[in-house]
């Protein structure tokens, strides 16, 4: 039985480094978080996924390979 399987790695997904830059967009009223890509021309935001714990945060950076400190928008 198969119950308790380990959870498969997600492959590591690229991005436009030069044309998009990783982002936190927080909420003012809720507080809610979600992590996606910032245009840098035209200052659109793609979101990718809904933020709830560091585990969140951690596996958006894994996927991307995403090392640096990301900037929080409001």
């Amino acid at each position: 039985m198969g119950f308790f399987r380990k959870k498969a790695e997600t492959p590591r997904q690229e991005y436009d480094r030069e044309r998009m830059k990783p982002v936190i967009r927080s909420s003012i009223c809720t507080g809610e978080k979600t992590a996606g890509f910032l245009e840098k021309g035209t200052g659109q935001f793609h979101d990718v996924m809904l933020i709830r714990s560091p585990e969140d945060l951690e596996a958006f950076r894994r996927r991307y390979g995403i090392r640096e400190e990301m900037e929080t928008i409001y």
